[in-house]
């Protein structure tokens, strides 16, 4: 293994960046890796270093960085201008190509970000609903707002369904409006709807939440129990939203919540995400449409930006091309046996856990199907994902994406280097 070679720029960079930035970062990784470029599967930082991406900028880079095709439609749109704060063309082309792709969107509301998405979704809820009540999963992310960071990951194990914030700075108020349960879980879903349906608007999940797959029937379990009590269901597709198939998450699980969030494929690298849902709730975004009392304000200055939504769509065009979701899964599928070989080879206890598009290594070995039993040994985990760096691939701590783009060299290139990352870790450990 080649050491990582750290020129004076870099080094220059970080020590700018501990001083102007807290923690030294943009609070979404801990190393001090300063990137400089991106091509197809592959980054490269400042310093030359070459590495195989599996982080994927947290996971819009669906078909590779610096996609030429993205990147024409991208300058020509910028030479015309950046952003109008009005209807634009490609931001109107955009809602329609997903309405046309997505099973419950029959209406779109463009935001800049996930956490905005996904704020907006539980507000829109409680607006149709005329309840202040939410029901989350342990576990599941929904961004980064008050109601979001409740029991995310939380520090010690809650009693259900009280929720555990996991930020400073939440009001203790915000507490009563968030149920928790257990994914995978109906019955206690069912036992909790029995007892607040008075006050509850509805439930976010994650469709796969982080890594965990629903368990059978479990999406549909949920799907009937927010119908029969006139709940809206609200799938987190920020994340899965055209990286299974075609329709997200919600067309290849076969589920059709009531209102879905998108982000990260459908801006193409650019800030952008949306709510999308049944038109009688997404009403609420139309003041000519209801009473002012239901009236939901929603106003972005980037929302649906002409360069994010062209980008969007360009990225969606490349997906909807034949072959091009088998291509994915075969990569992911390659990894995820290629890690499991090496485990069992190097008798680890340890588990592959997630589907292709996404998936990591959970160091622990029992069935995982909640944010309780899929906990593993966190220590091993940072220990390999260095290693892993030190080996030229990159990830987050948590989660590796795939990308259109990664090749088979890509995946000899990180089946190798697994395989050393993990033989490092067995001898530390003898």
């Amino acid at each position: 293994m080649a050491e990582r070679k750290v020129s004076e720029t870099e080094r220059s960079l970080v020590e700018t960046a501990r001083n102007v930035l807290p923690g030294g970062g943009f609070g979404n990784v801990s190393h001090d890796i300063v990137l400089a470029r991106g091509r197809a599967g592959r980054v490269w930082d400042v310093s030359g270093n070459e590495y195989v991406d599996y982080l994927l900028g947290s996971g819009p880079m669906i078909v590779g960085h610096a996609h030429p095709e993205v990147v024409d439609v991208v300058q020509q749109v910028a030479a015309r201008g950046t952003t109008f704060f009005t209807n634009n063309e490609y931001g109107i082309r955009l809602a329609a190509e997903i309405v046309e792709a997505v099973p419950c969107a029959e209406q779109v509301r463009f935001v800049s970000t996930g956490s905005e998405a996904d704020l907006y979704a539980m507000r829109l809820a409680r607006a149709f609903r005329n309840r202040d009540k939410i029901l989350k999963f342990e576990g599941g992310y929904h961004g980064m707002s008050d109601y979001g960071l409740m029991s995310l990951a939380p520090k010690r194990a809650g009693n259900f369904p009280q929720p555990i914030p996991d930020s400073a700075g939440i009001p203790k108020s915000v507490r009563d409006e968030i149920l928790v349960a257990p994914f995978n879980d109906l019955e206690t879903v069912a036992s909790l709807i029995r007892e607040h349906n008075h006050e509850l608007a509805g439930i976010i999940v994650e469709p796969f939440q982080r890594l965990i797959p629903p368990a059978p029937g479990f999406l549909e379990g949920l799907r009937k129990l927010t119908h029969d009590n006139g709940l809206v269901l609200i799938f987190d597709e920020v994340v899965t939203g055209f990286r299974f198939a075609y329709g997200g998450a919600q067309a290849y699980c076969g589920v059709t919540p009531d209102v879905c969030t998108l982000g990260k494929a459908i801006g193409g690298g650019f800030p952008l995400a949306a709510i999308a849902g049944r038109a009688d709730i997404m009403a609420h975004f139309d003041k000519a449409a209801v009473a002012d009392d239901p009236f939901l304000t929603q106003i972005g200055t980037l929302s649906g930006n002409p360069i994010a939504a062209a980008a969007g769509l360009k990225t969606l065009e490349i997906l909807k091309r034949p072959g091009a979701y088998a291509q994915i899964f075969t990569t992911g599928r390659a990894l995820m046996d290629g890690y499991r070989d090496i485990l069992k080879r190097r008798r680890v206890p340890a588990r592959v856990v997630g589907a292709e598009p996404m998936f990591d290594v959970v160091f622990a070995d029992r069935e995982m199907k909640d944010y309780r039993s899929a906990k593993g040994d966190e220590l091993l985990m940072r220990q390999l994902n260095v290693l892993m760096r030190e080996h030229g691939i990159l990830k987050s701590e948590s989660k590796h994406y795939i990308a259109l783009a990664h090749t088979e060299a890509d995946v000899a290139t990180t089946l190798e280097a697994f395989d050393a990352a993990i033989a490092a870790l067995t001898a530390r450990a003898t």
